[in-house]
């Protein structure tokens, strides 16, 4: 049957990588094994298209186990990444709106008074031991315009000191000038933010935002803006994380001093408030395994101090997530390695059914052999080397075609439709592939081989 110029070049490709072990193996082994191997690469080359049809499952079973843990990989890892930037040392103690305060009663003006307050934050730091830092956060949705300009964008604004960056690792987030400092907030608040990715793409397109103002919705305060941050959306949908990227992060001090308390929106008719100190306060321990015993300390502390009958806080713990993202790619790792697998055993199988057919179509020259004076054992080791040499080949196309859409699937869905595909290379997985390829090789192999070594000398000479 003739081959195809692209099967050629493919296969062809394949033996040429795998000419260089073998000439480094030949010489050290003997003559017999070294006639056996040359055979073998030449009866492949003599029927390319048939030796390509025959390693096709190995090769996209080779190709989809890489591929397959590379972006399983770079998800999960995307996940767990996303769960550390929250701190696996860190407990999240956070201000909720209690379900009998979200109407206010039919009363036309309603305040809801809610949540953490100072003497919380302060009774934190002062009760809990081996506590590395704390971080009182205040947060707010608003619409945020830029100075002398009327387009809007709806984000929050998050009222934070400078611990904001250590406690969240921003060390490499900023595209452009600076987080908080100290001296933004004491012993002067001054009126600076830091944006988000999707604020500065939605106010200012093309620009440079550093040095620019903004303004919030029914506040006529401007900040002018010192940094802008890199996108930090998680590429998962597993984890529940917040989305940064529609923050302006302005000093504790200036927010205080721009929103006070109180917190005032109008809807259907009705004009209601929140009073809210603290929306949250983040706390670090200095290591994971005192986050739980302190998660319990804040939980004890806050059902003494705060009314039990309507409760208005909530704890997370991002280490408990964590555990949990890091035993679901294991699961996820093991299930992907199982159905990837599936296709390397389809292709033993194709590799045998080739195998059985070339028997029957090689009886004459078995029968050669054997009347030549070669043995059993001898025949059986030729049909081994030839299952050997099309699985090896086959493992190196297939490492290489899954290292190929591993480079080629992240770079096309970022240009063409403008997604970021994560991708890691899962090391062990490469390894792992190979020679379980070269394996399914000798598996498969082997019965054709006694197939061959057991036909009768005489009858496979009579065989036409």
């Amino acid at each position: 049957m003739p081959s195809t110029p692209i099967m050629t070049v493919i296969f062809g490709i394949g033996l040429l990588l795998l000419i260089p072990p073998l000439l480094w193996f030949t010489p050290l082994v003997g003559p017999k094994t070294r006639i056996s191997i040359i055979t073998a690469v030449r009866n492949l080359w003599l029927h390319k298209l048939r030796s390509f049809l025959s390693v096709l499952g190995i090769i996209i079973g080779t190709g989809a186990v890489i591929t397959l843990m590379a972006f399983g990989e770079g998800s999960m890892q995307d996940a767990v990444e996303a769960i550390k930037r929250q701190g696996a040392t860190n407990i999240i103690v956070m201000s909720v709106k209690p379900t009998e305060d979200s109407s206010g009663g039919g009363r036309r003006n309603f305040i809801a008074k809610y949540g953490l307050t100072d003497q919380d934050h302060d009774r934190f730091r002062s009760t809990i031991p081996d506590l590395v830092a704390s971080l009182p956060l205040r947060i707010f949705p608003t619409e945020i315009r830029p100075v002398l300009e009327s387009t809007p964008f709806s984000g929050r604004v998050v009222g934070t000191t400078a611990r904001y960056a250590s406690v969240f690792r921003l060390e490499n987030a900023l595209e452009a000038g600076r987080f908080l400092a100290d001296d933004d907030e004491f012993p002067t608040p001054r009126n600076v933010a830091v944006i988000g990715y999707n604020v500065a793409r939605a106010l200012f397109p093309g620009q440079e935002a550093i040095g620019k103002s903004i303004k919030f919705a029914g506040k006529d305060r401007a900040f002018v803006i010192i940094g802008v941050l890199k996108d930090r959306t998680p590429n998962t949908s597993g984890a529940e994380i917040e989305s940064y990227n529609d923050d302006v992060y302005i000093p504790l001090a200036a927010c205080r001093a721009l929103l006070g308390e109180l917190t005032v929106y109008r809807q259907s008719g009705m004009r209601g408030g929140e009073m809210v100190q603290l929306n949250q306060i983040i706390l670090t321990l200095r290591d994971d395994e005192q986050v739980r015993p302190a998660a319990e300390m804040v939980r004890t502390q806050l059902e003494m101090y705060h009314d039990r009958t309507r409760k208005d806080w909530d704890i997370k713990v991002p280490l408990d997530k964590l555990i949990e993202a890091q035993a679901t790619r294991d699961r996820y790792r093991i299930l992907l390695a199982f159905i990837a697998g599936i296709s390397l055993l389809v292709g033993g199988i194709g590799i045998m059914n080739i195998m059985l057919a070339t028997v029957t179509e090689r009886t004459r020259e078995i029968g050669i052999r054997r009347a030549l004076g070669a043995k059993r054992g001898d025949i059986t080791f030729q049909f081994l080397v030839e299952a050997l040499v099309q699985t090896t080949v086959g493992g190196l196309i297939g490492v290489g075609a899954g290292f190929a859409v591993i480079a080629a699937v992240p770079f096309l869905a970022e240009k063409l439709f403008e997604t970021r595909v994560p991708a890691q290379v899962h090391v062990p997985s490469v390894f792992a592939a190979f020679f379980v390829a070269v394996a399914v090789g000798v598996l498969f192999g082997w019965y054709p081989s006694r197939r061959a070594a057991n036909l009768d000398p005489i009858e496979a000479l009579r065989h036409e």
